[in-house]
């Protein structure tokens, strides 16, 4: 099934300014997101969507792909879908939304969610990884669980599953899930997700998937394999990031063993 990536950036980060804009290893981080995703070679096609006339001048400088979208979004779901909607991207059956702060996305992550939804198995695709029971006293972890077919049953910021009885902590050690922030729409289902009013448990947890479950889409869930997806949001983030990139593009000396 043909499949469109659009990669939704916005200015308006309160934890790190111009977010879209900052640089990683010398280029814009949208730029980086944008070069990850086409690197991957998962897609027919790449936008980068955003209401920033300096965003988007620094995506099409790096080479994007740029869709200009209303300023009045509320989330990166609604510019998803306002692209998606645009004739020239109509005929993709599968859109798949990869967050504008993920630089190091990985391949299976959203092969899995894009997967997922191209086979007709659910509505909705997206990513999770297995993780330590540590992350579950953490809001900023977004935790996830699942069926035994791959349903999501719940996204919380909270502490799922609840550990109720100490004797029982083997089991919870294999049974933590952390949410990758990638999500894999079949056409339909994205229209109707944007849609919707914000949710109750949307409004409590802030988290917009909850408006989707809530209203009996299914969001299935591929698990991969633990990584360091390091997500950029403040600009500690960004420091670890640039050491990241630094290490992981800087070339071995020529006789280094």
């Amino acid at each position: 099934m043909s499949t469109l990536i659009v990669i939704p950036a916005r200015l308006g980060s309160t934890r790190l300014p111009q977010k879209p804009l900052q640089l990683l290893g010398g280029r814009p981080l949208i730029v980086r997101v944008w070069e990850r995703v086409t690197a991957l070679g998962l897609a027919d096609a790449i936008v980068v969507a955003t209401d920033a006339v300096d965003v988007a001048f620094a995506a099409r400088e790096g080479g994007a792909e740029v869709v200009m979208t209303r300023p009045d979004h509320a989330s990166g779901t609604d510019r998803v879908a306002e692209v998606a909607r645009l004739p020239a991207y109509s005929h993709h059956e599968v859109v798949v939304n990869v967050q504008g702060d993920e630089p190091f996305i990985a391949a299976e992550a959203i092969r899995g969610a894009r997967d997922l939804v191209s086979r007709g198995a659910f509505d909705i695709g997206t990513a999770a990884q297995p993780a330590s029971p540590a992350v579950l006293g953490d809001p900023a972890v977004v935790k996830v669980v699942a069926d035994d077919s791959g349903r999501a049953l719940y996204f919380s910021r909270a502490p799922i599953p609840f550990l109720r009885d100490p004797v029982n902590a083997s089991a919870l050690t294999n049974s933590v899930r952390a949410h990758i922030g990638v999500y894999a729409y079949a056409r339909a289902a994205l229209q109707r997700w944007v849609a919707l009013p914000p949710h109750p448990l949307e409004v409590v947890e802030q988290l917009e998937q909850l408006r989707a479950l809530a209203a009996g889409l299914t969001i299935g869930v591929t698990t991969v394999a633990p990584a360091p997806t390091q997500g950029i949001d403040t600009a500690q983030d960004l420091v670890a990031a640039n050491l990241r990139w630094l290490h992981e593009h800087t070339l071995t000396p020529a006789g280094a063993s």
